[in-house]
């Protein structure tokens, strides 16, 4: 994690906040304003109109992110960490009271967390083609090379992540703070010339806007919603900041910058309709829209960056609380832990883009399919907040329920805003969800009931390693080390070992690797050594969901428990499961299938423990669950 302790001033914090968190909501401006009043929503294009449309995405700004995230949310760090995944492990140890509460809570969590990659695919898409658009206000003539150009753009910006982002995120926070005065700038231009714009300031419009429009404000909360989408990256990036950064560059820069711009098109909006085409790009001078449309494509690759690196970070999360198989993670610096890179995912999401991409053509058709996953977030973050502040900040139910009973009535308004765009390309980001957490809930019923099953076969740890030291087995040199799921059973590459070769190593150290609900575990409390019998051991490896595992490390310090242990004459013993679905009890017969397909072609074990290849012996067994 990075604070100003590290090295770093918090103006270079908040430098590098502005890249990082404010790149999603800061390209929001590229598109809003012409799905507000396109054809669909039905909104007259007159001055009464938008001043209205305009106050109501000023003071959603002020409500959802300013109040809500800013202010709020930001002060529900688990450990100084944030992110929906930090969010759920806080309020489930929080209120958690009882086990059918706890579950609740963190299916909860986990349906937010599973909805983000549908945000994953969405903002890329929709970012980098309206960017690109951008070049038919230069001339019709480049309209057959917008869907090329963005694809080629997206497959560029995935290709370089196998290389880190360190050298390119220096550059983030600048180019970011360049297009945010230059959405000031462009703003304050237009403003200047239509000036009653300014009486969108005025709340009462947004209101009386609102109310005028009677259920058809739905819909048209359905577009303007698009202004908002991003304000969960102030949060889930609150680890890599902290608050103050994170506030100071909103308050500073960002909400003043999209103020104007929103602003801005409006007042042009007033002066010349015919704007609506394309109102952002209409904001510049025909002479600089070439570099506008430059600078646009570069801070949406910025934001789409920060999306991705968000999908990495989620997945480790999610392996290491047991949501998903273990995949292939490459640590892309040798400075920040922070920064891996996974194929899988990236491949994956990149495939789901183009698809995105190429299937609705425009960031006209994608703005429908924006939304509804994003709000259905936001709803879940506020209702996992309020169980922070009524049982780990231990307010008055008064309170707690006064706190975010305001925030969670306007998600509630979103999310049925962005439903009736279901059909029209909502259900998009919502089956991805779906079917993600369809697969996070599979594999960890799955592992709960393959440990059972091994548990049921298996004989109880102590009382045999006790009839094995009686019995003087034969032991041969070295030190072996069993990774076990269970540690009060004995470990099945134990029992082959013994069966098969024989032999018995002169130390035994059974382990087992524990991932906490929280983000990390001091160096203090890694590991845990219980001595069970002569030359047996009972070690506890103890992570947070943020930490990386590496065994051999840890197994160093275990020479400060009594236990020194020479790594260059260690052998490590895993037992490989083959699951094997079965009728019957457990889960339903596809979901043991989809099972048992991930645990076959799950990421080694080895590597994701960082144990030396050299060193590993594996050993397979069959299990039916």
């Amino acid at each position: 994690m990075t604070n100003s302790s590290g090295g770093e001033t918090r103006a270079a914090l908040t430098l590098g906040a502005l890249g990082v968190v404010y790149g999603d909501i800061g390209t929001s401006p590229l598109y809003t304003m012409k799905e507000v009043f396109s054809p669909h929503t039905g909104i007259p294009l007159d001055a009464q109109h938008l001043i209205g449309a305009v106050s109501v995405i000023f003071w959603g700004l002020m409500m959802v992110v300013t109040l809500k995230y800013v202010l709020l949310i930001l002060r529900a760090d688990n450990r100084g960490e944030g992110g929906i995944m930090a969010l759920t492990a806080l309020a489930a140890k929080a209120a958690g009271t009882t086990r059918r509460r706890r579950i609740a809570l963190l299916l909860v969590g986990v349906f937010g967390a599973a909805l983000f990659y549908g945000d994953s695919i969405i903002t890329p898409a929709i970012s980098v083609l309206s960017a690109v658009e951008g070049l038919e206000v230069a001339t019709p003539a480049f309209k057959p090379y917008v869907l090329p150009i963005s694809i080629a753009v997206l497959i560029g910006l995935f290709a370089v992540q196998r290389f880190g982002t360190g050298l390119v995120g220096k550059l983030f926070g600048p180019v970011i703070a360049m297009w945010f005065a230059v959405l000031a700038v462009t703003g304050i231009v237009e403003i200047a010339q239509q000036p009653a714009i300014l009486a969108a300031l005025d709340p009462l419009q947004a209101l009386s806007f609102m109310s005028a429009q009677g259920w058809h404000m739905f819909v048209v909360l359905g577009a303007i919603v698009l202004a908002v989408t991003g304000a969960e990256a102030l949060y889930a990036d609150l680890g890599h900041f902290g608050k103050r950064p994170i506030q100071l560059a909103w308050a500073g820069l960002v909400l003043p910058s999209l103020a104007l711009n929103y602003m801005g098109q409006g007042a042009l909006l007033m002066r010349d309709p015919t704007a609506l085409a394309n109102p952002f790009f209409r904001l510049f001078p025909s002479a600089w829209l070439i570099p506008a449309v430059v600078l646009a494509t570069v801070a949406t690759v910025i934001a789409s960056q920060a999306v991705i690196t968000g999908a990495f970070s989620m997945t480790k999360q999610a392996i290491q609380l047991g949501l998903l198989p273990r995949m292939h993670v490459l640590y892309t610096s040798a400075k920040e832990i922070g920064q891996i890179y996974m194929p899988l995912v990236n491949w994956t999401l990149l495939a789901a883009v183009l698809l995105a991409v190429v299937g609705f053509g425009s960031s006209s058709a994608l703005a429908s399919a924006y939304g509804l996953a994003v709000t259905v977030t936001m709803f879940t973050t506020t209702l996992l907040t309020f169980f922070v502040v009524r049982h780990a900040w231990k307010y008055p139910l008064p309170l707690a329920i006064g706190a975010t009973s305001v925030f969670l009535a306007l998600d509630l308004l979103l999310v049925i805003a962005c439903s009736l765009k279901f059909m029209q390309g909502g259900w998009f980001p919502l089956v991805l969800g779906i079917l993600v957490f369809s697969i996070m809930a599979s594999w960890r019923r799955g592992r709960e009931l393959l440990v059972e099953s091994i548990g049921q076969g298996d004989p109880e740890l102590v009382p045999f390693v006790e009839a094995l030291v009686a019995n003087s087995v034969h032991r041969v040199p070295r030190t072996a080390v069993y990774a076990v799921a269970s540690p009060h059973t004995v470990p099945q590459a134990l029992m082959h070992n013994l069966k098969h070769n024989q032999v018995l190593h002169e130390r035994n150290l059974i382990l087992t690797v524990v991932f906490h609900d929280v983000p990390w575990i001091s160096p203090a409390e890694r590991v845990t050594v219980e001595p069970l019998a002569a030359g047996f051991w009972r070690i506890q490896v103890n992570y947070g969901f943020k930490d990386s595992p590496d065994i051999p490390a840890a197994l160093e310090q275990c020479s400060s428990h009594t236990l020194p242990i020479n790594l260059f004459e260690t052998s490590y013993f895993l037992s490989r499961e083959i699951v094997v679905p079965t009728k019957g009890a457990g889960m339903a017969d596809w979901r043991e299938g989809l099972f048992a397909f991930m645990s076959r072609n799950a990421g080694n074990i080895a590597d994701f423990l960082r144990l030396p290849n050299n060193c590993v012996i594996e050993l397979g067994t069959r299990i039916q669950i």
